[in-house]
């Protein structure tokens, strides 16, 4: 059946649409190695940022690795980008961070489940193509408002505060912090300086080995030196212990993460969670930013893959696999995950082909959870604290910033401005509701300004209007912004005018507010014996307004196609009108 004669209606999205489409492209032993090479760089990038990305959130490194190895093969096998790679990302820190302090690690997994179903349900909805309507200002300027949060959090293990609890606020961490700086000891400074060279000076040397991976080796490198000079640095496993099945230790557990309901494990203090209504109700608002995040994260991550790769992803699949991986992901300890740009980007360079490099980069941390967590242990904290700086430098995208602040037109300046503040002062959730509704006040104010109406002398339209008809020409949208302003111009009319011809051909929309505004002009104007015609109406307007209750009456109302109708039915009103006088 040809695309143009199948029926419409609603079309179930596919889960897994990106691995389907690759295999039918014709998957080879060849496209099999690309895959397994690009998932085993990957994987190694992961595995430093997972555990990075987990313990800025709050918890401790193991629930980021988790995250990669379980969430990061569920989407890949349900979604609709051939290259995403998802895990933990940055941008959830400024969300997940709040969760875990005020509902624990417990609060934090539940609320990822109610996440995962929203997404879902975003996705059997239909509502992929949704992230396109968010603006551009208030991307940028949340985005650079949580990597400012991000590296305020690193402050206390870059330069070895001791004591320091922070919390949700960043008003109260900043004084926190500031009341510490008497406790910042040297060698943890030292150690996240040489971290923080490595990675900056690393890249420029264009080898194949991941930045992230010799900054952290050389960071630990050095904390090893200090620790054998008798220097304390704090590491994963000096900050971080676990019990699994009787056994305990500390740092990383060498296990595969097995399954475990997220409500036995602790909340904020420290016992197991209780779910009951209030709870439910208080992780609501965080599920539904969680999934809005990942929503807008995924779709975009997707979108700049397929301009590298001259692909198409399917965003409603592509919501559904996030959707379901953050579904599965909590009954194995993982924490919310969505796409990663930084991670999928060097996917593709490294020449994926397939979903099937995600499946291989979460077998690699897997096998490095299993066989590596006692060396991962090592890894100390201000190293960390330097890699998750330099996260935070990436996402603010300072050069975009900037840029925008100077060449913006001054309304998107104000939504940067705004969003990018209440996301450092208070959270993000406030940032994007306000900055999308001060960005749509702002579009509105625009399309009004676009509505104009205009007296028009009939000789310059080609007709030969009587004198008492008077000629309005409406262009723009008629909506809720610009009606009443359009519609105020015609209540002032010369008294000697018995007819008003409304031409609005160039009338682009419709909607409730601008039908009942019309609805009382015509009824006012029928007050003073005046009669309205409307020309040039789609057929679709013309439609709603007779539903509205705008109907035709003989010498008070009338909607024609054209002006020369509209000329000679005005004349035939005001024939009737001058023999009713006689």
């Amino acid at each position: 059946m040809s695309r143009a004669h199948r029926p419409s209606g609603y079309v179930f999205p596919m889960p897994g649409s990106a691995l389907l489409n690759a295999w039918r492209e014709g998957y080879s032993l060849g496209k099999l190695k690309r895959d397994v090479m690009a998932g085993l760089t990957i994987g190694v990038v992961a595995v430093p940022l997972s555990m990075a990305l987990a313990i800025a959130t709050g918890v401790p490194p193991q629930h980021g690795l988790y995250t990669a190895i379980v969430a990061g093969a569920v989407i890949a096998l349900t979604g609709g980008s051939r290259f995403n790679i998802s895990g933990p990302t940055a941008a959830f820190v400024v969300i997940l961070f709040p969760i875990v302090a005020n509902h624990g690690l417990g609060g934090l997994l539940i609320a990822t489940f109610m996440a995962g179903a929203i997404l879902v349900a975003l996705g059997l909805s239909r509502l992929g193509s949704l992230i396109q309507y968010v603006p551009y200002p208030v991307i940028l300027g949340f985005t650079a408002g949580i990597g400012v949060v991000i590296a305020l959090l690193q402050l206390p293990d870059f330069l070895g505060l001791a004591g320091v609890e922070l919390g949700d606020s960043t008003l109260d961490n900043l004084m926190l912090i500031g009341q510490a700086l008497p406790t910042l000891s040297l060698a943890e400074i030292s150690v996240g300086l040489v971290t923080l060279a490595t990675l900056l000076v690393w890249p420029r040397l264009n080898t194949p080995i991941p930045a992230p991976l010799v900054g952290l080796a050389v960071g630990t490198l050095a904390a090893s030196l200090l620790l054998m000079s008798g220097v304390e640095v704090d590491t994963i496993a000096s900050r971080f212990s676990w019990e699994f099945q009787g056994e305990s230790g500390s740092g990383i557990p060498p296990f595969a993460p097995s399954f475990v309901a997220p409500w036995h494990l602790p909340g904020a203090d420290g016992t197991p969670l209780e779910i009951d209504f209030a709870l439910i109700q208080a992780l609501l608002g965080p599920a539904l930013a969680i999934a809005l995040l990942a929503a807008i994260e995924s779709l975009l991550c997707a979108v700049v893959a397929d301009g590298l790769t001259r692909t198409r992803h399917d965003p409603n699949a592509e919501l559904i696999g996030q959707g379901l991986g953050n579904l599965v992901v909590p009954f194995f300890g993982g924490i919310t995950a969505t796409a990663a740009l930084a991670r999928t980007a060097t996917n593709i360079k490294s020449g994926a082909f397939s979903p099937v490099a995600a499946l291989v980069h979460s077998v690699v941390v897997l096998l490095a959870v299993v066989a590596l967590a006692g060396v991962l242990g090592y890894v100390p904290m201000a190293a960390l604290a330097a890699l998750l700086f330099i996260i935070a430098w990436n996402m603010s995208e300072a050069r975009h910033f900037m840029h925008t602040l100077k060449s913006a037109p001054a309304s998107d300046v104000w939504v940067l401005v705004i969003c990018f503040a209440l996301t450092v002062i208070f959270d993000m959730v406030i940032a994007v509701a306000v900055g999308i509704g001060l960005a749509a006040a702002l579009f509105i104010r625009r399309m009004a300004q676009l509505t104009n109406t205009q007296r028009l002398e009939s000789h310059n339209t080609g007709e030969h209007f009587p004198p008492e008809v008077a000629l309005y020409k409406i262009s723009g949208p008629l909506f809720f912004g610009a009606a009443e302003k359009a519609i105020a111009t015609l209540r002032i009319i010369d008294h000697s005018v018995r007819i008003v011809v409304l031409d609005m051909r160039d009338v682009s929309s419709l909607d409730t507010t601008a039908m009942v505004a019309l609805e009382s002009l015509r009824r006012e104007l029928g007050e003073q014996g005046v009669g309205v015609m409307f020309v040039g109406l789609p057929p679709r307007m013309a439609l709603k307004i007779k539903r509205a209750g705008i109907r035709r009456e003989a010498g008070k109302l009338a909607v024609v196609s054209n002006l020369a109708h509209a000329e000679r039915m005005a004349r035939r009103w005001l024939s009737l009108l001058e023999s009713g006088k006689d």
